[in-house]
């Protein structure tokens, strides 16, 4: 039998003091004001830089959860296999995928929200509906999505994105970079449409990961989206440690290139489209295979071999 949204989701004791807040609004204007930030784990986080991000603010900072959801009725269990511990003889540990909804505070005390786990596999309108449900019930005024996407890019130079927003002037000092074109589609994807037909506003920020360390951690990518997430949103984000885990794997990847004359002329050549690119149009900062903006075809495309590359990689019955 089909769920409602509201089954979805179990709300903890934790959350009965933003619900009671809430509850006493009488006026829009005395809305609590909270962001919701989310990076749900699947395709659409090349490099895991959404996921790494999300787990950093975890680490770094105090949080406490406050809703859970029915991660055995939205994960498939076979494409993405959790993880056992077996022991001698026997089995000991079972790692349950998890998403959850976390409470917690910034750098200047300020509250925030974050849901963080894997992406859904299924009920992906009802999973929309269920946040859509909390983002009300909590107050939250602005919904920020982490994600990551592979570009032909060095991984030389300074990490760039892709914003996006249901309001152009959420984003406005972002250039706009696409035409129309058809992408698969992620649950972060459907949860910001979603919430702009609300009339709730919801941006997010891609990162630009190089398209050869797609399928590697890459932590300068997550370092990039705290950067533009602070910046979009006022929150005051930790991001020491994640600067100096950017730089030691920056350390690793030129070692790595170093090793393959092949590789140092890839990583050569896109440093040259990036430098020419950015000599000729000035405040921007993308790149495509020639020196120009990729075509939406090319971008799709883009999408299409990372996303493909990702299901070779699933067990199969």
């Amino acid at each position: 039998m089909a769920q409602r949204p509201e089954e979805l989701v179990e709300l903890l004791p934790e959350a009965e003091r933003f619900l009671a807040r809430e509850a006493a609004v009488s006026e829009p204007a005395e809305r609590a004001g909270l962001v919701l930030v989310h990076d749900l784990a699947g395709d659409f986080d090349a490099a895991h830089a959404g996921a790494l991000a999300g787990a950093h603010l975890l680490a770094a900072l105090p949080h406490e959860v406050i809703a859970r959801f029915d991660a055995d009725s939205l994960v498939d269990y076979r494409a993405h296999r959790p993880r056992m511990t077996f022991s001698g003889d026997r089995y000991e540990d079972f790692a349950a995928p998890e998403i959850a909804l976390y409470a917690l505070e910034d750098d200047a005390g300020v509250p925030f929200l974050l849901l963080h786990g894997t992406e859904p596999d299924y009920a992906w309108e009802r999973f929309v509906a269920a946040v859509a449900q909390l983002v009300e019930r909590f107050g939250v005024t602005s919904v920020v999505a982490m994600q990551a996407i592979p570009m032909p890019v060095p991984h030389t130079r300074p990490v760039t994105v892709t914003a996006h927003a249901t309001r152009r002037q959420l984003i406005e000092p972002y250039p706009v970079y696409w035409g129309e074109m058809r992408i698969p589609g992620s649950v972060s994807s459907l949860l910001e449409l979603r919430l702009g037909e609300a009339g709730v506003d919801a941006l997010g920020v891609a990162a630009h990961v190089p398209h050869y360390l797609a399928q590697a951690t890459y932590p300068a990518a997550s370092l990039t989206l705290l950067e533009h997430i602070e910046k979009l949103t006022g929150l005051h984000l930790p991001t020491e440690t994640l600067a100096e885990a950017a730089q030691a794997n920056r350390t690793e990847i030129d070692e790595q290139i170093a090793r393959s004359t092949e590789n140092t002329a890839v990583v050569a050549a896109l440093e040259q489209q990036y430098d020419n690119f950015t000599a000729a149009r000035e405040g921007t900062d993308l790149l495509g295979s020639s020196g120009e903006v990729p075509s939406a075809e090319e971008i799709g495309a883009e999408f299409e071999r990372f996303l493909a590359d990702q299901d070779r990689k699933r067990p199969r019955d």
